[in-house]
C-alpha cells in the first residue's frame, strides 16, 4: 500500500534531487531546466492528483496576500540596496545572493517559458503540498490525514515557517516572512487552493521583476 504522504512529498523531493545535480546532466544548461519541469510535473499528475485541490474560496484576498508576500520579498533590496551584502545573509552556510544561470540563457525564450511556467505554476503547487499540506501537519501528527488542514500549534507553525526560510539561502528573511505569511494564510483559509494561488501571485511577480528589471540573483 502506498504511504499516504508520496502525494505530499515526492514532487517536491524530485524538484530538489534536479535541482541538486544541475550542471551535471548531459542536456545542457538550456534543457535542464524544462525537463525539470515536465518530469516534475508528470510525477504531480500521476500520484498527487487526488489531493490536489485547486478551487480557492477566497480569490481576491489570496490575491491580495500574494501580492504583499512579494513587496516583502524586494522591499528590502529596493530600500536598502547594500542590505543583502550584510554577513548575516551572505556567508558559507546560506551561500551569496548571486545568479547561477549560465551567461546567455536569460535571453533564450526555451528556457524563460519553463522558468515562468515553473515558477509561477508548478512550484507553487508543489511547495504548498509539502510545506503546508503535509509538513504543517505532520508535526501535529505523524497521522497527519486525520489533522485538519490549518490546524494550528505553536510548534507546527514555526516549524515549518523556519524550515522554508532555509530553503532560500541568502534570502533566508524574507523567505521567513514569506512562510508566515502563507502559514497564516493556511490557518486563516484551511485551505490548499487559496494557499496555492497566493504563491502562484507572489512568484508570477517575482519572475515578471525579475525579467523586466534583470535580476537575475534571485534566481539562484
Amino acid at each position: 500500500m502506498r504511504h499516504p504522504a508520496i502525494p505530499y512529498i515526492l514532487p517536491f523531493a524530485v524538484f530538489l534531487a534536479f535541482l541538486g545535480i544541475r550542471g551535471v546532466l548531459p542536456f545542457g544548461p538550456v534543457w535542464e531546466y524544462p525537463i525539470s519541469v515536465i518530469t516534475v510535473t508528470a510525477v504531480l499528475l500521476a500520484v498527487s492528483r487526488p489531493v490536489i485541490k485547486l478551487k480557492p474560496a477566497r480569490t481576491i484576498q489570496s490575491i491580495g496576500m500574494g501580492l504583499a508576500v512579494f513587496l516583502i520579498w524586494v522591499a528590502p533590496d529596493l530600500l536598502w540596496p547594500a542590505y543583502r551584502g550584510h554577513w548575516l545573509f551572505q556567508n558559507p552556510l546560506t551561500g551569496s545572493a548571486r545568479s547561477s544561470l549560465p551567461d546567455g540563457i536569460t535571453a533564450d525564450i526555451l528556457f524563460l517559458s519553463f522558468r515562468i511556467a515553473g515558477t509561477a505554476v508548478l512550484v507553487p503547487v508543489i511547495e504548498e503540498l509539502f510545506w503546508r499540506a503535509w509538513l504543517m501537519r505532520y508535526v501535529v501528527s505523524p497521522d497527519f490525514q486525520n489533522i485538519r488542514l490549518g490546524t494550528y500549534t505553536t510548534m507546527s507553525f514555526w516549524v515549518t515557517a523556519l524550515l522554508f526560510a532555509s530553503e532560500h539561502g541568502p534570502y533566508w528573511d524574507v523567505g521567513l516572512l514569506a512562510g508566515i505569511a502563507y502559514g497564516w494564510w493556511m490557518v486563516r483559509t484551511k485551505s490548499l487552493a487559496d494557499c496555492i494561488l497566493a504563491h502562484a501571485v507572489t512568484n508570477l511577480l517575482l519572475a515578471a521583476y525579475v525579467i523586466s528589471q534583470g535580476r537575475w540573483e534571485y534566481w539562484l
